[in-house]
């Protein structure tokens, strides 16, 4: 019989021991090493017979494995010489794997279902599946459909005894840990990675026991054990990955546990899922990292472990940590995407608990996220916070979303980045406060757009923290980090305590747009906001000049302070809303929609504004030495956060209203509660400490005519008497807190004598303590004492406010500060105040500004006219911020007698007047309802744009006069005349 056996068959036949010898075989339970040299030497040199040998190999495989499971021994003996023998074959032939890989694979598969339960036979399978799957390239997956299947087949095997969950201990821990080296070797093969179709298959089956083993961890165990993920062994228990290229590799050899040696520990299947996990994320690019992320969320779903909050927290950080650097955004951005698509399931959801959760453990983390779209996460998580927050009863997951969003200052990757995302958050804000948040007429409607602002008040706030303990962790670590020495400056910059930060600090401009919500109807609302505005004061507001406390004895410059000047803009403003927040008898929107404001079409609409007295025309005005810096605007010039129009128009009549329910006198239906006094307290005081010279000349005119509401005859009525003495503490502090900052000793012991004479002191202690989260209950408005307990309160005579403004007059501190002398600064601090002049000077520069424009943001190539510039022109904003100069296609086209409008930035300017950059929402409004009509004058025009001679000029090549460049940089030609600094 052996004279017609295949000479391949008899090679094999000799690899077997003898009959008397197997049961004696173990425990290596190998071929006579000899005559399988002879065999995989002519396996090598006969390629073409590999098939054979596979499928001889493969048909005793499949009979040994199932007498073996009947209870023979012998059987089990064979199973395993043959199970070497195939890896063996597949270790020496590598190069021709392939001929073998159906079989091979065939043979595990029918061996590790048939035999599940015996780990010794199991193991040895496993070692010839990682063999394969070591030196494979992949093309044979998803190309052979019986490949395809065994090998999905055994994935899922080895997934199932990956994830084992016998009750014995050591035997459960063997189970996981062969079931896992197994997977180890499909993790870094090339049939995992060939075909994208098989990746997202494959990474669904190997994913889930992974997710389950760390689950059943203790998150303990899981910190010790990924600190040396990157660098340590895989397993005792386990061979290393291989590192070499695929022809030069070697596969892993795996073993069952010794008896009589110590079992494998719950470290060891941390370590060995973790290495695992580790090896799938180091390779995968940025889609199939998102398949990554939709099979751990899968499996998080059949597994139901959303429940463990902590455990999925600590994966989705390790998820971004150990994914590629430029991919790493692809992990928060799926569980985004993941939480919208199962926002409307219930708020007792764990699923939308967790998600929350590990999107915000990942923007807390210190992990860079590189390529992540902010503005489009903060979008979508807005939205889902509204839809949220228009529900009823309190949903527990607004917290989490609001510092979810909160998180987001942590990842500051480009100097305007934060904003993009204030703006974001400043424009729903918006739209929220005027529309609300759901449908008008339906129940809660009220309830849910107040809601609905708090939750954007608290994500603005948070995002603004965030960010700025982000500057300062990052300043801290460039301290640390750096060893190299450093230059004067810089020694000197820090020694200072002050902070280089590398983003754009968020402008007035952006956050004057949400001044309104001072004046919000709901009391939780403002002192909410309230929270966040001396937040944004103390810490965000961009540094000016004036930021250092003065002193009598320091020798200071004056400040150039002009109409335009943002921080001049935004004091208006906020005076102008104090005042209304302290005066008015009713708060908010009209309930009554038949209100005439509600009802005026909006080509109408008109605000009630007096006509001020313009700055150039009073007495102690003097021109300012420069024009706004185009960088105290950047933000205008970046993105436009614009609000729809219907808003906007409501917004308008929003303050309308506000006006026209502003008394000239304190009365006893006043809206304001005692805790809304003490808001106006400290927002005065903050903004004394941070711009105390801006902040003088624009509040002591707000505190006088306070001063004056509260001066009212009424005396009988216990709560307008109550309403009186609380103005008059508010002020008399005001002035107490300016003599302290400028070193007035005398308006420091006058209002403190007065202060003294005062029978009940409401602010002697903080009302309001800021509660440590970011969204809390709604806080109640704290009212005035009991009409009965405060009926022996008398009227309180206050501080002699002309007193006061006498001793600021006469400080020289002041008087070098602002450029001004006694009498002209007594002038500008006693001028008639109010809160529409005020209003329209926080969005206008007032007509009749004469100023000189520098070339700060300029195109080198744009010069500007003398007669340009004294013209009021709507295109002059655009003008400057044109960074298009004038070239030869300008000139060809004068020449060709082209119009030109093919130029809009040389295009003749319009004849009707405008004013300065205005507030995003109420800007261009304000500025058409407000406008009055320009002084006729007679002037020279300047030639027509396009003209020869005029784009020569610009050119710099026709004809000079002198007065071009003289106009546009008269500190080069006078130096010695500079304008005085000036105040508003």
């Amino acid at each position: 019989m052996q004279l017609f056996t295949p000479h391949h068959v008899q090679l094999l036949n000799a690899c077997y021991p003898p009959s008397s010898a197997l049961p004696t075989a173990g425990p290596e339970y190998s071929p006579n090493s000899q005559e399988l040299s002879r065999l995989t030497y002519y396996a090598s040199n006969h390629p073409s017979k590999l098939t054979k040998l596979g499928s001889e190999l493969e048909k005793r495989a499949k009979s040994e494995c199932r007498k073996a499971k009947a209870g023979s021994a012998r059987y089990r003996t064979l199973l395993l010489i043959t199970l070497a023998i195939i890896r063996t074959l597949a270790t020496e032939c590598r190069r021709d794997i392939s001929l073998l890989g159906v079989s091979l694979i065939s043979s595990v598969d029918v061996v590790i279902h048939t035999l599940v339960d015996d780990l010794e036979v199991v193991a040895r399978a496993a070692t010839v599946f990682t063999a394969w799957s070591t030196y494979t390239d992949g093309h044979l997956i998803g190309a052979d459909a019986g490949l395809t299947r065994d090998y999905d087949s055994s994935l899922r095997q080895f997934a199932s005894l990956s994830s084992s969950d016998k009750s014995d201990y050591e035997v459960r821990n063997r189970t996981r840990l062969v079931g896992l080296a197994a997977l180890a070797g499909a993790l870094s093969s090339e049939a995992l990675y060939n075909d994208t179709t098989q990746f997202r298959e494959q990474v669904d089956i190997i994913l889930r026991p992974l997710i389950l083993n760390l689950f059943h961890i203790p998150i303990s165990v899981l910190d010790d054990q990924a600190r040396n993920v990157k660098d340590g062994p895989v397993s005792p228990y386990l061979t290393g990955f291989r590192t070499r290229p695929v022809i030069e590799r070697r596969a892993a050899s795996i073993h069952v546990h010794i008896d009589g040696e110590k079992g494998p520990s719950t470290e060891d299947v941390a370590n060995a899922t973790l290495h695992s996990l580790y090896s799938l994320l180091e390779h995968t690019n940025g889609s199939q990292l998102g398949f990554v992320m939709q099979s751990c969320l899968n499996s998080l779903d059949k597994s139901n472990g959303w429940i463990d909050i902590a455990h999925c927290r600590w994966v989705a950080q390790k998820l971004a940590e150990w994914g590629q650097y430029q991919y790493r955004y692809a992990v928060p951005t799926w569980l985004v995407e993941r939480l919208l698509e199962i926002q409307e399931t219930p708020a007792s959801s764990p699923t939308n608990q967790a998600l929350v959760a590990m999107v915000t453990t990942i923007f807390t983390s210190p992990i860079p996220l590189v390529n992540l779209s902010t503005s489009d996460i903060i979008a979508n998580l807005i939205t889902l916070l509204l839809r949220r927050a228009t529900t009823e009863d309190d949903d527990a997951l607004l917290s989490g979303l609001i510092d979810c969003i909160a998180s987001l200052g942590r990842h500051i990757y480009y100097s305007d980045q934060i904003l993009d995302l204030t703006g974001e958050l400043v424009s729903r804000l918006l739209v929220v406060e005027v529309q609300g948040a759901s449908t008008k007429g339906k129940p809660g409607f009220t309830q849910t757009r107040s809601k609905a602002v708090r939750c954007l008040v608290a994500s603005l706030l948070g995002l603004l923290r965030s960010a700025d303990e982000h500057d300062s962790v990052e300043a801290a670590h460039r301290r640390t980090s750096s060893r190299s020495p450093r230059s004067s400056t810089e020694v000197t910059r820090d020694t200072s305590g002050q902070r280089a930060s590398r983003r754009t600090k968020v402008p007035l401009d952006l956050w004057q747009d949400t001044l309104s919500l001072l004046c919000d109807s709901d009391y939780a609302v403002r002192v909410d906001y309230c929270q966040a505005l001396l937040f944004y004061a103390a810490n965000e507001m961009p540094a000016h000049e004036d930021a250092e406390t003065p002193n009598q004895n320091a020798n200071i410059t004056p400040i150039s302070i002009h109409a335009g000047d943002p921080g001049v803009k935004f004091l208006h403003a906020i005076h102008a809303y104090v005042y209304i927040l302290a005066t008015t008898s009713t708060l908010g929107l009209i309930s009554n929609s038949s209100s005439p404001s509600h009802a005026t079409p909006e080509g109408s609409l008109r605000l009630n504004i007096l006509p001020a007295t313009p700055i150039a025309e009073h007495p102690d005005f003097e021109k300012p030495a420069r024009p706004e810096s185009p960088g105290q605007s950047h933000y205008n010039g970046r993105r436009s956060f614009s609000v729809p129009h219907g808003p906007r128009s409501r917004k308008v009549s929003v303050v309308q209203q506000l006006l026209e329910r502003t008394p000239s006198q304190i009365s006893n239906s006043t809206s304001a509660s005692l805790g809304d006094y003490a808001h106006v307290l400290d927002i005065i005081e903050t903004l004394h400490k941070q711009m105390p010279v801006r902040s003088l000349l624009t509040a002591v005119p707000m505190l006088l005519a306070l001063n004056a509401a509260a001066s009212t005859h009424d005396v009988d009525d216990v709560k307008t008497v109550q309403r009186v003495n609380a103005i008059r503490e508010v002020i008399a502090r005001a002035w107490l807190f300016i003599g302290q900052t400028w070193d007035l000793k005398e308006l420091v012991v006058l209002t403190s004598q007065s202060l003294s004479k005062l029978s009940v002191t409401l602010f002697h202690s903080p009302i309001h303590q800021p509660p440590a989260e970011l969204f809390s209950p709604p806080r109640e408005a704290i009212p005035f004492p009991p009409a009965e307990e405060a009926k022996s309160a008398a009227v309180w005579s206050g501080v002699d406010a002309e007193v006061a403004i006498s001793i600021i007059a006469s400080s020289l501190a002041i008087q070098r500060a602002t450029g001004l002398t006694n009498d002209d600064l007594l002038r500008r601090l006693s001028i008639r105040w109010t809160a529409s002049t005020a209003l329209r000077d926080s969005v206008e520069r007032t007509s009749g500004f004469d100023f000189t424009l520098r070339g700060d943001g300029l195109s080198p190539l744009l010069k500007i006219s003398p007669a340009l510039m004294h013209s009021e022109n709507i295109s002059l904003h655009s003008l400057a911020r044109s960074t298009r100069g004038v070239g030869v296609t300008d000139l060809r086209e004068a020449l060709e007698g082209r119009s030109s409008m093919s130029n809009p930035n040389l295009a003749r300017p319009p004849s009707i007047s405008t004013l300065d950059h205005t507030s995003s929402i109420l800007g261009s409004e304000l500025n058409r309802l407000a406008q009055t009509r320009s002084r006729s004058r007679t002037k020279k025009r300047p030639p027509p744009a396009g003209d020869v001679r005029d784009v020569l000029n610009r050119l710099g090549i026709g004809k000079q006069n002198g007065s071009l460049l003289k106009a546009s940089f008269p500190a080069l030609t006078r130096p010695d005349n500079r304008p005085k600094p000036a105040v508003d």
